[in-house]
């Protein structure tokens, strides 16, 4: 078919629909005018056709069309539908009167004008309905080999899901099941509440049900937690209904069925960012964000795409990473203007030339090396790479005089054992340093936990090695971590740089820390596979430079609540911050002459509070000392 034939076949069911409505208009016209007639006895003739059905057509046409009423769909006709209806029918018959009014109403009973937009509302209404009824009968009419799905929830969302599972044909809902008493013994779009979710394992039986739906997307982690065991038990397999906010930002399609993610299982209650704060300070901003490939650098950069930045200057050294960010955003965002800039950001000619792109208004430096076990083996790119290159970064943004400097830190950085913690510890100092009321830009420093799915954490660690039947590899039996996933990194960051103070350090309410050998169980679980049965969990002893638990604060340091209600900001800790900064070039010489023992002395000359482990694994490995004892360094 050519164009103009696809376009003109694809018109005739709405061409089909008007001309239904607008038969209905004369239909409910004259019907009116002869039921009006039939009660007198000199009743006059009535034509088929003459100037008032002529003006009454025209005048419907036109508020149909304006009121928008064939933008629907016959097939999802609801009470929305009927709405529209009865206003462009209530719509029309002021435009009738007001016509008519010029004629003094004559022949046109008052009695027609009353009635007529109720009748032409049931005229309109009743075959959309009848139709929609239709429809859903026959997506009833299942196939044999259709699989039998029982839902858990009786909601808004199972409703939905109700309505795509039999729309779908491959799939065919059995019941449901809720925790509210009142629905108990009811139903929702025909199908029967069988009981609550405790009951799922007999109903499993009763139903021969062959998939579980968990259709409660509002569901907090200890809910989900409960209602993923109860799944497990029945021995079925089991998918959930994504989240509003996921489908919104993007992550989920709607009417998705997916797998119970990890991080659904460890979440907290969602943060809930001012968001109208961040778009009015991040509207139409330039931001340069380093380490712009990362997990937390490309999370910021979609954010801030999403949230109103008029432009982002890409920093990134592997140039995949780079390519493939770079893409993403001219693909998903066409109006953003994307800098992309391949090169070292603590080489301080590619960091000024990417300050000289556009004039910048904020900095997100997330660049970083962060793999504790690795850099306890590599202390001289740790310092190279976490210190010096947020000075050179930080002195950059001061002279090219940037509003905000954005310091992305870790948990580790407090009482700081290992090279990844001091490194980040010292990085914040030189922040705190740098940050004076009296210059043009902002220092602000933001600290969270691990990051779920994030490149080298042990949630992709762990799934792959379930997909290899196991086993699964688990340091110690009783470490423990904060978790948070990557959107919630990057909404507190944001969030703290929109209203943030000078030289501050803000943190998050990040609830109780996350045992690892639980995660490892349950991710074993939602795999469909019983821990320590199918699949094995090994001890295999705490890595260099790991402690058994982390935790969020320095003991001495008064963390005071802020505007929102997640974000804590750390009272500012006594440092010397000349030291600070008077022992950076001699830590670039020492990086210079590879002289990792000049490194150690001056760090701990530096930090007092840095105290590397010395610790014995504790299911028998070999001692890890990974630096020179405290004193020894001293000498």
């Amino acid at each position: 078919m050519t164009p103009w034939q696809d376009r003109f076949t694809s018109l005739l069911p709405r061409a089909a629909i008007v001309v239904h409505d607008l038969f209905m208009v004369w239909a409910c016209w004259q019907l009116l005018h002869a039921g009006r007639y039939s009660m007198l006895a000199d009743a006059p003739s009535l034509p088929l056709w003459n100037v008032d059905t002529s003006l009454v057509l025209v005048i419907q046409a036109i508020v149909f069309w304006r009121v928008g009423l064939y933008r629907g769909l016959w097939r999802f006709a609801s009470v929305a539908d009927l709405l529209h209806i009865f206003k462009a029918s209530f719509i029309g018959l002021l435009a009738i009167v007001v016509v008519l009014a010029y004629k003094r109403f004559a022949g046109v009973p008052m009695s027609v004008l009353v009635i007529y937009p109720f009748a032409l509302s049931a005229l309109l209404g009743a075959p959309r309905l009848l139709y929609r009824a239709w429809k859903d009968y026959q997506s009833l009419q299942t196939d044999a080999s259709a699989r039998r799905v029982l839902i858990l929830g009786a909601g808004q969302a199972a409703e939905a899901l109700v309505r795509d599972l039999r729309r779908s044909g491959d799939f065919e809902p059995v019941g449901l099941l809720d925790d509210a008493p009142h629905l108990q013994g009811a139903k929702l779009q025909g199908l029967p509440i069988l009981g609550t979710l405790d009951d799922a394992p007999s109903i499993v039986r009763e139903t021969a049900a062959k998939l579980l739906v968990i259709a409660i997307p509002s569901l907090d982690a200890a809910g989900m937690q409960r209602v993923v065991a109860i799944c497990e038990s029945t021995g079925v397999p089991f998918r959930t209904v994504p989240k509003i906010n996921d489908v919104l930002l993007g992550h989920s399609l709607p009417g998705e069925l997916k797998e119970v993610a990890i991080e659904d299982l460890l979440g907290r209650k969602p943060i809930l960012p001012d968001w109208s704060l961040i778009r009015g300070w991040l509207g139409g901003r330039t931001v340069l964000v380093t380490g712009a490939g990362g997990s937390i650098g490309s999370e910021l950069c979609r954010q801030c795409a999403r949230h109103g930045a008029g432009r982002i200057v890409l920093l990134e050294m592997s140039e995949l990473l780079l390519l493939t960010i770079e893409a993403e955003l001219k693909r998903s965002f066409p109006e953003l203007e994307v800098e992309a800039v391949l090169g070292d950001c603590g080489d301080p000619a590619v960091i000024r030339h990417a300050l000289s792109l556009s004039p910048v208004d904020a900095v997100f430096h997330a660049a970083a090396y962060k793999q504790v076990p690795v850099l306890e083996r590599q202390l001289r790119e740790a310092v190279r790479n976490n210190i010096l290159s947020t000075e050179t970064v930080a002195r950059a943004c001061v002279e090219a005089r940037i509003e905000h400097f954005v310091f992305i830190s870790t948990d580790k950085a407090v009482d700081p054992v290992n090279a990844l913690g001091a490194s980040k510890r010292y990085a914040e100092m030189i922040c705190q340093s740098l940050d004076q009321k009296t210059t043009n830009t902002r220092f602000v420093t933001v600290r969270f936990g691990n990051v779920l799915a994030s490149a080298g954490s042990v949630v992709p660690l762990f799934r792959e090695q379930i997909l290899k039947g196991g086993p699964v590899t688990v340091t110690d039996p009783e470490v423990t971590r904060y978790f948070m996933t990557i959107p919630e990194a990057c909404q507190l960051i944001l969030q703290a740089a929109a209203s943030a103070s000078h030289g501050a350090i803000y943190t998050l309410d990040m609830g109780e820390p996350v045992p690892i050998r639980v995660l490892a169980e349950q991710m074993i679980r939602l795999a469909g596979k019983q821990p320590y049965k199918d699949i094995a969990i090994i001890y295999t002893g705490l890595r260099p430079g790991e402690k058994l638990h982390e935790t969020l604060f320095y003991s001495d340091e008064d963390y005071r609540p802020t505007a929102h209600p997640k974000i804590l900001e750390a009272g500012v800790r006594t440092f010397a911050r000349d030291q600070v900064l008077g022992n950076l070039p001699r830590l670039r010489e020492a990086i210079a002459n590879y002289d990792t023992d000049a490194i150690n002395s001056i760090l701990f000359a530096t930090m007092p509070e840095f105290s590397p482990l010395q610790q014995e694994n504790h299911v028998g490995s070999a001692n890890v000392v990974p630096f020179p004892a405290r004193e020894a360094s001293r000498q």
